[in-house]
C-alpha cells in the first residue's frame, strides 16, 4: 500500500520551470527545489505504527510478596518503524535541469521530477528554439563581452541609427537562415523539406553551431537598445559575442548588459514559478498545467488533421 508521500511523490513526475535570477548559478536553483521538494515530500502525514503483541509484566507492590512473575499479552506500537529511527521516507530526489543557464543570465529554466527526465531528454530531441531577450550598450568593448569584464576599448556611437541597426541585424538573420538550410541535411528542392518547413521542423540534425532563426529590435535608446532573438543550439556566452559583432558591424562597439530568456521550448515567462513559489504544492500545479495545456494542444491537432483529410466518397 502506498504511502500519502510516495502519492505525492507521483503527482511530482513530470516537467515545469522555474525562473532563474541573474547572480544564481543554475545548480544552487536546482538544488533549493530539490530541498523544498523533500521537505513537502516528508512533511505529509505518516502512516500509524504497526503493532505488535509482547507480554509485559505486572506491576507489584513492595508489600506483596510474589511467588512468580506475572504476565500479560499486550499490544505495543513498533518503534523500530518510527520515523525518528528510520529517518525521513525520502531522502533523495532525482530533480534534472533542460538547457542551462549560466550565472550571468536569468529566466525559464526547465527542470524534471523522476519520470520526468525521460520526457525532458525526448523534448530537447525535437529541436525546440529558445526564446531570449538581450540587453547590449552601445561605446564599450570588454574581454568576455559582457558590460562586467575588463574594458579594452571605447569608442562613439552618435553616429549609429536604428535604421543601421535594423539593416545589420537583417544581414545576420539571413546568414544564420542559410547555415540552417546547410545543416538540416535535406534537398532543399523536395516536397519532404517543403513540408518541414511548414510545419516549423526544418532545423539542424544533432549538434551544430548555434543558430539564429530570429533577430529583431524591440527597443532603441542610444546607447542602449534591446533585441529580441530566437535561436537554436545557444550558449549565453555566444549570445553576447552577437551584441559584440553587431558592435563592431556598425563601426563602433557593443558590451552585453544582460540575458533573459522568455521561452524554452513550451515553457514561457507566464508558467515560470517565481522563488516563494518552489514548493512542492505549487510544482504539482505547474505539471498538472503543462499536461492540460499539452494535451489540448495534441486534442488540437488531431481535430485539424481530421478536417483536412479528404471526404470519403460514398459507394451505390
Amino acid at each position: 500500500m502506498a504511502t500519502p508521500a510516495i502519492r505525492m511523490f507521483r503527482r511530482l513526475e513530470g516537467l515545469f520551470c522555474v525562473y532563474k535570477p541573474s547572480g544564481v548559478h543554475w545548480k544552487l536553483v536546482r538544488d533549493s527545489v530539490e530541498t523544498n521538494l523533500l521537505k513537502g515530500l516528508n512533511a505529509t502525514s505518516s502512516q500509524p505504527l504497526p503493532q505488535e503483541v509482547r507480554f509485559l509484566a505486572h506491576p507489584v507492590s513492595e508489600t506483596e510478596a510474589p511467588k512468580g512473575l506475572t504476565l500479560s499479552a499486550s499490544s505495543v506500537p513498533v518503534l523500530s518503524k518510527h520515523p525518528l529511527v528510520t529517518g525521513p521516507e525520502f531522502q533523495h530526489i532525482r530533480v534534472g535541469v533542460g538547457h542551462r543557464l549560466d550565472a550571468f543570465s536569468s529566466g525559464v529554466l526547465v527542470l524534471a521530477v523522476g519520470n520526468g527526465n525521460k520526457a525532458l531528454n525526448d523534448l530537447y530531441r525535437t529541436r525546440v528554439t529558445r526564446d531570449y531577450t538581450l540587453e547590449g550598450e552601445f561605446g564599450t568593448a570588454t574581454d568576455d563581452f559582457s558590460h562586467t569584464g575588463r574594458v579594452v576599448e571605447r569608442s562613439t556611437y552618435g553616429h549609429i541609427t536604428q535604421d543601421k541597426l535594423d539593416k545589420v541585424l537583417a544581414m545576420l538573420q539571413g546568414a544564420n537562415q542559410k547555415a540552417l538550410l546547410m545543416y538540416s541535411n535535406v534537398d532543399m528542392h523536395s516536397q519532404e523539406a517543403y513540408e518541414m518547413a511548414v510545419q516549423g521542423l526544418l532545423g539542424p540534425e544533432g549538434k551544430s553551431q548555434p543558430i539564429l532563426t530570429g533577430l529583431r529590435c524591440i527597443r532603441f535608446q542610444p546607447p542602449n537598445f534591446t533585441l529580441e532573438v530566437q535561436c537554436l543550439n545557444e550558449t549565453q556566452k555566444y549570445l553576447c559575442k552577437v551584441v559584440h559583432e553587431i558592435g563592431l558591424e556598425l563601426r563602433s562597439t557593443a558590451a552585453c548588459k544582460g540575458v533573459r530568456r522568455t521561452r524554452d521550448g513550451p515553457f514561457t515567462l507566464q508558467d515560470a514559478l517565481t522563488h516563494h513559489h518552489w514548493t512542492a504544492s505549487d510544482v504539482i500545479r505547474a505539471i498538472r498545467q503543462y499536461h492540460s495545456k499539452r494535451n489540448a494542444k495534441y486534442t488540437h491537432t488531431q481535430i485539424k488533421d481530421t478536417a483536412l483529410q479528404p471526404p470519403e466518397e460514398s459507394t451505390t
